[in-house]
């Protein structure tokens, strides 16, 4: 299953979630994406956002208006419809009107994989190759991984430190993948302050030690945070 969480409000972009994406609501436009790759959920806190997913013909569950993060939402609307424990679930962000498919699929397959062989991984997610000029903006994620494919840490500062000024870095993607056994777990380890402190909910798995798997991606595609984001993705897809 695929959960969209949709919160209305936003400091950055108030209403983002349903600004005009080429005719249709961000928010719709993102469940369009993805709606081939599994049944898709939108999980929300505002009636106005519900009515819109129910006239597209998207399922929608009203959550708490208290969640700290997306992916407490994604939790509390797989509780509400009766997700069962081994369900894989991946968390695809509202703001990603342009996201490919492929990308979703990948985070999908490595959680499938991870099932499969039992694998101890709370979450699996993805990255892609950015320059460093998009490094250098904070609205664009960073994700150092280890030799074994794994995350070490996110953050909205340039890292690693490249001294030699040479550096391809990874640019993480916000789309997340659970079963719903592990997202679960997640959501009960409660929030951590390097997730306060950076406003990246990912770093409270690693915070408690929990392994984050990661998959190369090859994608156009970023979130959309500011107005001026919009702007700039209008341009670029359409």
């Amino acid at each position: 299953m695929i959960i969209i969480p949709a919160r209305l409000a936003s400091s950055r972009f108030p209403g983002k979630v349903l600004a005009d994406i080429n005719g249709l609501p961000m928010v719709i436009a993102t469940a369009k994406r993805v709606e081939n790759i599994d049944q898709v959920a939108i999980a929300t806190d505002s009636e106005e956002v519900m009515e819109t997913a129910k006239r597209h013909g998207f399922e929608a569950v009203m959550t708490s208006d208290s969640h700290k993060s997306g992916t407490d939402r994604i939790n509390e609307a797989a509780r509400r419809l009766g997700v069962d424990a081994e369900e894989i679930i991946v968390n695809v962000q509202a703001d990603e009107p342009f996201i490919e498919p492929e990308v979703v699929e990948k985070v999908y397959d490595r959680v499938r994989r991870a099932r499969e062989t039992e694998e101890d991984l709370m979450m699996a997610s993805c990255y892609k190759k950015i320059p460093p000029s998009f490094a250098d903006d904070p609205n664009h994620v960073k994700v150092v991984i280890d030799h074994a494919g794994y995350a070490i840490y996110f953050s909205r500062s340039k890292i690693p430190y490249d001294r030699e000024e040479h550096l391809d870095y990874f640019g993480h993607l916000g789309i997340y993948g659970f079963t719903k056994r592990s997202l679960e777990a997640f959501c009960a380890l409660g929030a951590s302050p390097l997730e306060d402190i950076e406003k990246l909910e990912q770093l409270r798995a690693l915070y408690y030690g929990q392994k984050i798997a990661m998959v190369e991606v090859e994608s156009q595609s970023f979130g959309i945070d500011t107005t001026e984001d919009l702007e700039k993705a209008l341009n670029i897809f359409t």
